[in-house]
Order: C-alpha cells, then sequence, then structure tokens
C-alpha cells in the first residue's frame, strides 16, 4: 500500500521482505532527486570500514564513509547543511545539500570547519530507472515516509535506524524491529 508518493527528501524504509539484498536490507534511504527520468537516493545506515583518509590520502580526516547503494561504488558523494560554506550544492530538502565544490570541502576540513555532524560521504549510490521506484513501490519493497528528522538525519544512530522506522510504523511492522537480521538463523 503506497500512502506517499516519492519526492526529493523523503526517506524510503525497506520492507523487511527485502531480505537477503545485501545492499538494501533494513536500508534507509535519503532520496536526494526523484523525477519523471528516475530516482537517486543515499542509504543512510550502511556505515563501511573506510575513512575519509583511506580514500583520498591528502585529506587526514576520520570521516566515516556510508554505502550510498549499489551503483558507481567507486565514486564518492557527499550530502551537507552547509550550503553558505560549500559553493554549487543542491538543495534536497528541509536544509539537506547534495554535492558541491569537493576542493572547498578538503580545504574546509583541513581547517576544522567541518564536522562529521555536518556532512557525510558515501561510496556509491542508489538509483532507479523512470518507473523502477514506482514498480518496487507497488511490489510493496518500500514504505515512503516524510523525513522528520529534516537536517538532523545525521545524528540518526544508524545502528537502530531501521528498527526505530518499524516501531514507528508500528502494525505489524513491530514484529520485524525485534527480529534478527538474517531470520534463519533465529
Amino acid at each position: 500500500m503506497i500512502t506517499l508518493r516519492p519526492s526529493k527528501g523523503h526517506l524510503l524504509i525497506a520492507e523487511p521482505s527485502i531480505i537477503g539484498d545485501v545492499s538494501f536490507n533494513r536500508s534507509v534511504v535519503l532520496l536526494a532527486d526523484h523525477s519523471d527520468q528516475g530516482s537517486i537516493g543515499f542509504i543512510m545506515n550502511k556505515p563501511l570500514e573506510y575513512a575519509l583518509s583511506d580514500l583520498v590520502p591528502e585529506i587526514e580526516a576520520d570521516f566515516k564513509i556510508y554505502n550510498g547503494g549499489p551503483v558507481e561504488q567507486d565514486n564518492l558523494y557527499f550530502i551537507h547543511k552547509i550550503p553558505h560554506l560549500i559553493p554549487n550544492s543542491v538543495e534536497i530538502s528541509a536544509g539537506i545539500y547534495w554535492g558541491g565544490d569537493f576542493s572547498v570541502v578538503s580545504q574546509l576540513i583541513a581547517e576544522d570547519k567541518i564536522t562529521p555532524s555536518e556532512i557525510r560521504f558515501f561510496l556509491g549510490y542508489s538509483g532507479w530507472d523512470a518507473e523502477q521506484l514506482n514498480q518496487e513501490l507497488e511490489a510493496n519493497s518500500w514504505v515512503i515516509v516524510e523525513n522528520s528528522y529534516k537536517k538532523n538525519i545525521f545524528g540518526k544512530s544508524y545502528d537502530t535506524f531501521w528498527k526505530e522506522k518499524m516501531i514507528e510504523l508500528g502494525g505489524e511492522y513491530l514484529l520485524w524491529s525485534n527480529s534478527p537480521e538474517n531470520p534463519s538463523l533465529n
């Protein structure tokens, strides 16, 4: 059952039925763009074992890197809430911005003018062709919800984010909130 239509800034919550999908199992995706041509988002709760300095050695900073999704995982992307400091940023919604001038980001990090609570880095992104996301919604792979956290979404614990969303959804989702990640191990 689709209650909201996809829109920039909304969250996609993976239905419990996506068990076994390495990228999207228990994912919370922030939609960065949605149009007739397709959709782009970033998984907000899948940290990787990398820090920014592992991927960009000239930046000496331990900013955590997240798995943004299965598309273009050899590219680094970022979202942030400091457009006044990063030129060429594109607003997603509610004070959250995508991209901008990476050389400025590097300089700001070197000068300790950006904190991990203001920016998040991703390897890859989540992408859907023109009707693909709508088809996945029709197949009940996702639940769309408003981003009630607005720009404070960066402060959400990645460990419990999906579980919290299951509890908020209530009803049949409450059962899934306490289930093991792989039910066959139960």
